[in-house]
């Protein structure tokens, strides 16, 4: 889901708080993931990134996302292809999950009110306290079937 300059203040707030001074690339980044609707490859970030700002390395797109990642205001996504792919972890908890083609390889985000309070279910009669979980469903797309 796209997040709103809420999402970019809180970014930037908890990076003061943990000692970080701004940098162009890091506001960069945080800027180009606030407008996303869905997860990024640190390649798609950085050539969307390169795209504004022409002084900006693919070192420094990474270091960026590992410093987010790390200070977790950003989640890393696993689609199963080996590719690591990034995207903003909103304040709120809220989040969506995916939907992977198994043929183009294409990821779509989805969101599903009954879905999460199953999980909210299975964790009440198995007693576990959830911290989080990931959703992914694999397939093939409209284009694909």
């Amino acid at each position: 889901m796209a997040q709103s300059n809420a999402w970019i203040d809180h970014a930037t707030s908890a990076l003061g708080a943990a000692g970080y001074r701004g940098g162009a690339a890091r506001a960069a980044v945080i800027d180009y993931l606030a407008t996303q609707t869905c997860c990024r490859t640190a390649l798609e970030i950085y050539e969307a990134v390169r795209s504004r700002h022409r002084e900006v390395g693919l070192a420094s797109v990474y270091r960026a996302l590992d410093t987010l990642t790390q200070l977790r205001l950003i989640q890393r996504v696993d689609v199963g292809d080996g590719i690591a792919r990034f995207e903003p972890a909103a304040p709120t908890g809220e989040h969506h999950h995916h939907l992977v083609c198994d043929d183009c390889g294409k990821v779509e985000a989805f969101e599903d009110r009954a879905l999460e309070r199953a999980l909210d279910q299975v964790a009440d009669t198995t007693g576990y306290a959830l911290a989080g979980h990931e959703v992914l469903l694999r397939g093939a797309c409209s284009d694909c079937r």
